[in-house]
């Protein structure tokens, strides 16, 4: 797993999350990005890789060029419709989290965006990673969608055929778990590109 840690003093969330392959489907595998908070100041960023039996992401903080917050409260952006396999998803997320207590998410076009744009490019170039092939982290490829957050975490995973079954993997390995179960978060993008079945979930909480 890939921990990302700032100088800044701020509550640290650690996930550990083992690769696994679901059962029937051999070339399937996960990995996920810890929920992430973001702190008031800016620091420099550091890496750790974990590449044996565990697979995670590393906490990032928004670029520095990132919007900053606008003074005024702004109108919530009115939810994105979601259809086929990512509205299968939204459905049994949020049953999960309905089994749990947590308010039900709504899906959020700018994290759609992030989410399909980084399965597309984990499908082009066969890597199931949450560093993009321009070297960028989930909070980079959100911010960049326009996504204005206070908190965000991401799944990916690959190889799993259907819905039902890449969110059986999800729920079966803690770290993933944890970031469907966040009740934190209030909205989601789901990203599904081909060949190999990449899935992406992006995880949000505006500011």
């Amino acid at each position: 797993m890939r921990k990302h840690r700032r100088k800044t003093s701020y509550r640290k969330i650690t996930v550990a999350v083992v690769a696994v392959g679901a059962v029937g489907v051999p070339s399937a595998a996960m990995a996920c990005f810890a929920p992430h908070e973001k702190p008031a100041a800016e620091a420099s960023r550091t890496h750790t890789a974990h590449r044996t039996a565990h697979w995670g992401a590393p906490k990032t903080a928004a670029p520095a060029s990132a919007p900053k917050p606008a003074a005024s409260t702004s109108t919530p952006e009115p939810a994105a419709p979601a259809s086929g396999a990512a509205a299968r998803i939204l459905t049994l997320v949020n049953s999960e989290r309905s089994k749990a207590g947590c308010s039900p998410l709504t899906v959020n076009a700018k994290l759609t965006k992030a989410a399909q744009d980084h399965s597309a490019d984990m499908a082009s170039h066969r890597n199931m990673s949450h560093t993009g092939s321009d070297d960028s982290a989930p909070g980079d490829r959100i911010t960049r969608a326009g996504y204005r957050w206070s908190a965000y975490g991401e799944n990916v995973a690959y190889g799993y055929t259907t819905p039902e079954s890449v969110m059986a993997g999800w729920m079966n390995s803690p770290g993933h778990k944890r970031n469907i179960l966040d009740c934190s978060f209030k909205e989601i993008g789901v990203g599904l590109a081909q060949p190999g079945n990449y899935w992406t979930q992006d995880f949000g909480t505006a500011r």
